[in-house]
C-alpha cells in the first residue's frame, strides 16, 4: 500500500468546504516551509469524502489561492473521492482481523463528552443503518511531537473510533492513514486541533502495518475567547492583493520574527526567507496563538 519512501515528504490536506482563511494559511505555510527547509517534497491532497459538505469549485479556488501565495506543490493533486477502493481494502483488512464492530448508536445515544463506552461491541443495539468502529483496546500510547514535545494518551479514554459512517462514507481517521501511506508521507505538519487524533491514527497504522510518519502540530489561531478561527465570523477568505502582509502575519504567529521589510516583498521572496530561517523550536509547546486584532 505504501509509496516509495523519500527523504522528506510533507503534505497539506484541506477540505474543500470553504475558502482558505488565516488559520488554514498558517497550516499551509508551516507545512510548506518545513518541507522546503528539509529539502523535501510538499504534496496537496483534497479531503473531499464528505460530498454533502463539499462546495462545487472550492477545490479549484483553494489551488488558485495557494499559487497566489507562491505555495507551489509537487506532483499531482490527489482527491480522496477517487481513492475509496483503498479505504475499502483497509477496512476489509481490519474486519478480517476482528478489529472492527458495527455500531447503531446515534448522536442522541452518545454522551457529548467522554469516550465512546463500547455500547455495541457485542453487536448493534438497534435495527437500521450502522457505522463501523475500530476496536481500541486499553493501554497508553506515547509519541514525540516535533513542536508540542512528548505526548502521552490513554487509549481507553479515547474510545472506539468510527472508520465508516452510517451513511457509508469512509471516516477521516481511516482515510488519512491510508492516504499518508500511499503517498509516502514522512512528516505530518498540521494544526494543534488535530493533536488528539494522532493516537487513533498511530493505532490504525500499527493495525494495518503501515509506517508511521513523524508529527509536528502547529499553534492554532484562535479568537480572544478561545474559539477556533475557522468557526468565527472573522474566518474570511484570503485576499490575494494582501499576500505579502498575510504571509508576514502568519510567520509572526509562527514565532519566526520576520523583518518588517518583508511585508513589501513578493510571496516567493518571503517564503524563501522563511525557508532559510525556519525555527520550529520557536513554537515549542505553543498550542494556540491569538488572531491579530
Amino acid at each position: 500500500m505504501t509509496a516509495r519512501p523519500h527523504a522528506y515528504v510533507g503534505r497539506f490536506a484541506p477540505s474543500p468546504t470553504g475558502s482558505l482563511h488565516l488559520g488554514s494559511l498558517l497550516a499551509a505555510v508551516g507545512s510548506f516551509v518545513d518541507a522546503r527547509h528539509h529539502g523535501g517534497r510538499w504534496l496537496v491532497r483534497m479531503e473531499d469524502l464528505d460530498t454533502t459538505r463539499v462546495i462545487p469549485g472550492c477545490a479549484d479556488e483553494m489551488l488558485r489561492t495557494l499559487e497566489t501565495f507562491a505555495l507551489h506543490w509537487d506532483g499531482a493533486v490527489e482527491y480522496q473521492s477517487t481513492r475509496t477502493q483503498h479505504y475499502r481494502q483497509a477496512l476489509e483488512e481490519l474486519r478480517a482481523r476482528n478489529l472492527t464492530f458495527e455500531c447503531s448508536c446515534t448522536r442522541q445515544d452518545r454522551s457529548p463528552r467522554g469516550a465512546y463506552p463500547g455500547t455495541c461491541r457485542a453487536g448493534p443495539r438497534h435495527a437500521g443503518p450502522t457505522a463501523t468502529r475500530f476496536l481500541v483496546e486499553g493501554g497508553r500510547i506515547d509519541f514525540e511531537d516535533r513542536i508540542q514535545g512528548a505526548c502521552s494518551f490513554e487509549l481507553g479514554q479515547l474510545g472506539d473510533v468510527v472508520v465508516r459512517r452510517r451513511d457509508g462514507v469512509f471516516a477521516y481517521q481511516l482515510a488519512v492513514v491510508v492516504d499518508d501511506a500511499l503517498q509516502g508521507v514522512t512528516q505530518v505538519v498540521r494544526g494543534a486541533d488535530l493533536l488528539d487524533n494522532t493516537p487513533w491514527q498511530l493505532t490504525l497504522q500499527r493495525a494495518l502495518r503501515l509506517p508511521a510518519p513523524g508529527y509536528a502540530h502547529l499553534p492554532l489561531v484562535v479568537e480572544a475567547r478561545g474559539d477556533k478561527l475557522a468557526k468565527s465570523r472573522r474566518s474570511l477568505a484570503l485576499q490575494p492583493a494582501a499576500a505579502g502582509l498575510l504571509l508576514h502575519q502568519v510567520l509572526t504567529l509562527l514565532g519566526q520574527n520576520p523583518p518588517d521589510k518583508l511585508k513589501l516583498e513578493l510571496p516567493q521572496s518571503i517564503l524563501t526567507w522563511a525557508t532559510e530561517h525556519w525555527r520550529p523550536q520557536a513554537m515549542a509547546g505553543v498550542r494556540e496563538v491569538p488572531a491579530p486584532s
